[in-house]
């Protein structure tokens, strides 16, 4: 309907000569105010030199003639703003369509012959993951999942260190301590962990270290690389069994070892034509003059940085699944960084930049704090999870629901922030059922699951001559979808199903829909607000139990 509301206006301004003229179309803040808006007089009453309510009455006058079968009203407010309310007979329709649709409801189309490829999570080998991935992880899933409800093909990826001074670290500890068969991740982390301690306090350690870390790139070492694949096989498992709990799964895994060569190759490449210089050694990205920062990209050692790794990866990519779309999700320390990168791989690569975007998370922080090692309070992403999970279980006795309810508090608390802004996780209101939270999305769900499941096989008939509200919210869920899939911010999509939500339990609350009047159509709605909830609650990636 937005849409057709769109064309509509189109028309009406291309009549009166504003054509091309850019205006919103937008569901209002209040009820009151109908089911859309639009700003569309007021964007051009200055280029037509008129009076923005005589503009907004012309054009108020062509939406009436234009949507008569579905509007009931079309009516002028404020300075020139154009209200329009949907008939009652539109509106039972569009709840039908979701009752009919199932899992089709809110899918869209307008991407359907695109190819995206999204990278996220990444976390590196030989260290345990840390909240920083599990909030790119949950960010990465949920815009997967809503550029494939537009209808492109998507697939996702995730890039992990493998090779370079952090894997030496470990490598370094777990010979140290004859540790030749690594099969908890604990040990790894700690590995890595005691390498760090190492190699910043002890002269010696740290020259074993760096000529660890050339042995490695080398690849000689039989031994060595034994113990590297045998390292790198325990973090993997570890990762995915993380990524199993959080509902995602990976199309490609990369690794730093995949894109080294690449990346030399096309830094090399760049150093001839001059989009790289040489500095002490080093080949380095000049950023000055192009608002970018100047980095290394191959050190004097000739080995890779990431930001080489990251020029690999791309061609990588295109190689393995050429897309019309690559996006990165990662956290926003890294941002200024990507735009060394990727000003770096316009010069050498100008299409496969141009198809690249960078998509920037904020920090997790406990309401207590940021977690910070400074602090000594870090925790790694499976204690994170293990712990919202027990939480849950005090008051969910199965664990499948405990773990289901978990996923979904620590996922809501992630997504309802906009891209890039940092996230507050208060254990007590994350798994609160009073409100803006997952568990209080789930349970509304599950309440009107209940409520259908108490359904006699002869509801009473009828309708009420005006539409309950939450029929009116319902009907914008495909509109929503979409915009969050376009601007690649989840966050819009958990505002509307909280608000959704919370009109549900509102409607709950003041009717009785089973033996009360127009139970069939109160029903028809419950069913259409179970469609539109687990629809939705699927494409944040968030669990839809069956009980609570």
């Amino acid at each position: 309907m937005e849409e057709r509301i769109k064309r509509a206006l189109e028309g009406a301004l291309e009549v009166l000569g504003a054509s091309g003229t850019a205006f919103v179309v937008e569901r209002p803040t209040e009820a009151a105010h109908g089911d859309y808006t639009t700003n569309a007089a007021m964007a051009v009453a200055k280029a037509l030199k008129q009076n923005p309510r005589e503009v907004a009455d012309s054009l108020a006058a062509s939406l009436r003639s234009m949507l008569a079968e579905v509007a009931s009203n079309v009516e002028v407010a404020g300075p020139g703003f154009i209200n329009v309310t949907l008939s009652q007979g539109y509106v039972t329709l569009a709840i039908a369509e979701a009752d009919a649709q199932k899992e089709g409801w809110g899918k869209g189309v307008i991407e359907n012959d695109k190819r995206v490829i999204i990278e996220y999570s990444n976390p590196n080998a030989f260290k345990e993951m840390h909240v920083g991935h599990l909030v790119g992880t949950v960010v990465g899933e949920a815009v997967s999942r809503l550029i494939e409800n537009s209808g492109a093909a998507v697939a996702r990826d995730t890039f992990g260190g493998d090779i370079g001074p952090n894997v030496a670290k470990a490598l370094w500890s777990l010979r140290k301590n004859g540790v030749l068969e690594p099969v908890m991740p604990s040990e790894v982390g700690d590995a890595y962990t005691e390498g760090s301690t190492a190699y910043e306090n002890d002269a010696q350690a740290k020259a074993e270290i760096d000529a660890l870390n050339q042995a490695i790139y080398a690849g000689t070492d039989h031994e060595l690389m034994e113990l590297w694949r045998k390292g790198r096989e325990v973090s993997m498992g570890e990762f995915r069994r993380i990524w199993r709990i959080l509902g995602t799964h990976f199309d490609f895994e990369f690794f730093d070892s995949d894109t080294t060569e690449i990346g030399i190759r096309v830094v090399h490449d760049g150093l001839a034509k001059g989009v790289f210089e040489k500095s002490d050694g080093a080949i380095v990205y000049n950023g000055e003059g192009k608002g970018v920062h100047t980095m290394v990209f191959i050190t004097s050692h000739d080995t890779p940085t990431y930001e080489a790794k990251d020029i690999g990866l791309a061609f990588l990519k295109e190689e393995r699944w050429p897309s019309d779309h690559s996006i990165i999700v990662t956290g926003n320390e890294q941002s200024g960084r990507f735009k060394t990168v990727l000003c770096a791989l316009g010069d050498v690569a100008p299409l496969l930049s141009k198809k690249m975007s960078h998509v920037a998370t904020g920090f997790l922080k406990l309401s207590s704090g940021k977690m910070s090692s400074r602090e000594g309070n870090v925790i790694t992403a499976a204690e994170f999870i293990t712990a919202v999970i027990q939480t849950a279980a005090e008051k969910n006795e199965d664990p499948l629901i405990a773990e289901q309810v978990a996923v979904g508090a620590i996922k809501y608390m992630v997504l309802r922030q906009s891209p890039g802004s940092d996230i507050i996780f208060d254990a007590e209101k994350s798994l609160s059922l009073e409100g803006d939270s997952g568990p209080y999305l789930q349970y509304a769900l599950v309440r009107a699951k209940s409520v259908i499941a108490q359904a006699s096989t002869t509801p009473i008939t009828g309708a009420p001559e005006v539409p309950y509200l939450i029929e009116r919210i319902i009907l914008h869920y495909p509109e929503v979808a979409a915009r969050a899939a376009k601007e690649l911010a989840p966050n819009l999509l958990v505002n509307y199903l909280t608000e959704l939500a919370g009109c549900w339990n509102s409607f709950y609350a003041k009717e009785r829909i089973v033996g009360g009047d127009f139970e069939a159509h109160k029903l028809l709605v419950a069913r259409a607000f179970v469609q539109t909830m687990t629809n939705g609650l699927t494409l944040l990636g968030i669990p839809t139990p069956e009980r609570m």
